[in-house]
């Protein structure tokens, strides 16, 4: 589980450059901006949701110290 939230914090935050990225190179011409972020939230949601599953599943707990 650590490693597939590892894995998604990776795509969003690389989500997230690549959205700076065609901010600056494109000045506001093309659409890669917004499916960029569009992008992101849906990792963002579906990162969310798959951990509260998790959560629900008993697969994560919700102690820190044990």
């Amino acid at each position: 589980m650590t490693y597939i939230v590892l894995l998604a914090f990776v795509l969003i935050i690389g989500s997230l450059v690549s959205a700076l990225v065609f901010m600056v190179r494109d000045r506001g011409r093309s659409k890669r901006t917004v499916y960029a972020l569009a992008l992101r939230v849906g990792l963002s949601l579906t990162l969310f949701l798959l951990l509260m599953l998790s959560y629900r599943m008993g697969w994560i707990t919700g102690r820190l110290l044990q």
